[in-house]
């Protein structure tokens, strides 16, 4: 964890929550329409659906200044997360709260002025921007929409200062989003979600499409951003490297569910979830003090049908009957981790 990464992390530690989300279930029908759910079965007309369990239950709080990272292997939910809290897709279930006011329930009217203080920072910057539009027609549409009384001189002059804080030259507005670079799109993508002014940034993987040698680059221009502008992040990742390095606080996901949130620091440190060692013990080090690396047995259960009781116990193992039988529910432990696991709870993992 960087040094200003472990200073903002001491500055949120008791900031009010700018974000929560509480108990929140998303799930996608595979079934298609009404008339193809209806089938014959034993001479009847019966009806068949079938759902992909995204999320199950998840509560988080995001406090005002912090980056909360959240890793997990593909498929466990993190993307999403970030899609339902952005007001892209729609929870099945559940709240979403910003500065204590429920927005998950609002029209796309009412979310308007909510739009301008949360921005996002998709995946892949080839397909994130439009390209029969040029950067100046992009980086000018968001202020166009917010600020519909600005003249056209104060637009253009605030894309000049939005491209320079990107490392972007304003002179390239006349160009497409074809003729950059990777990492040059990035910034770009960066920058329209900077031209607002938000106070809250969704980042879904925002360097996992670009070269090693550019993600170093694109992670300090986020870091200079977050201290310049005083930003809040909700950080997807998959990398945990960038997650020790970047992350005030981190989220361990499995399977739709919160395995475990901790201070970055002390998650590194000590993770307590056993799916959170597995996870960090991959982490390849030049001089690794861990244990060996564990090799989890199993395949991951498919979001189809969920099994029963912990999500994780199939691959788990500490598992015994009642992690079979038995959700298991995010509780604090001494040193302030929150973990959903029976063996840390029972003292049977320490």
């Amino acid at each position: 964890m960087s040094a200003n990464a472990q200073s903002l992390a001491a500055d949120t530690a008791t900031s009010p929550a700018l974000l929560e989300i509480r108990d929140l279930y998303k799930r996608f029908s595979l079934s298609g329409d009404f008339l193809e759910q209806l089938h014959f079965k034993g001479g009847k007309l019966m009806r068949h659906q079938e759902f992909v369990h995204a999320i199950n239950g998840v509560s988080l709080n995001i406090r005002q200044g912090e980056a909360l990272c959240v890793v997990g292997e593909s498929g466990c939910g993190k993307s999403t997360v970030a899609r339902t809290v952005m007001g892209l897709i729609s929870p099945t279930q559940g709240e979403i709260h910003y500065a204590g006011k429920r927005i998950d329930n609002l029209s796309s009217r009412q979310l308007l002025p909510y739009r301008r203080r949360m921005q996002m920072i998709f995946q892949n910057p080839y397909a994130s921007l439009n390209p029969r539009m040029t950067i100046q027609q992009t980086l000018e549409e968001p202020l166009k929409l917010h600020h519909p009384d600005w003249s056209k001189t104060r637009i253009r002059g605030k894309v000049t200062e939005v491209m320079h804080s990107v490392g972007i030259d304003p002179d390239w507005g006349t160009r497409f989003g074809h003729e950059f670079s990777g990492g040059q799109r990035q910034r770009i993508a960066i920058a329209r979600a900077l031209a607002v002014d938000p106070e809250f940034i969704v980042a879904d993987e925002p360097i996992s499409a670009l070269d090693v040698s550019i993600q170093a680059q694109v992670l300090n221009l986020l870091m200079e951003a977050q201290q310049e502008r005083h930003l809040t992040y909700l950080f997807i990742t998959h990398d945990l490297a960038v997650v020790e390095h970047f992350g005030t606080r981190v989220v361990v996901m499995y399977l739709g569910t919160v395995c475990e949130v901790a201070p970055t620091k002390q998650l590194f440190d000590s993770p307590r979830h056993p799916y959170t060692q597995a996870l960090l013990s991959a982490i390849p080090r030049l001089e690794d003090k861990r244990p060996q690396h564990i090799r989890l047995k199993g395949e991951v259960p498919t979001p189809v049908k969920l099994p029963s009781g912990c999500v994780f116990h199939g691959r788990c193992p500490y598992a015994n009957a009642r992690c079979r039988e038995e959700i298991p529910k995010l509780l604090e432990t001494q040193d302030g981790t929150l973990v959903a696991c029976h063996g840390v709870e029972e003292g049977r993992i320490e």
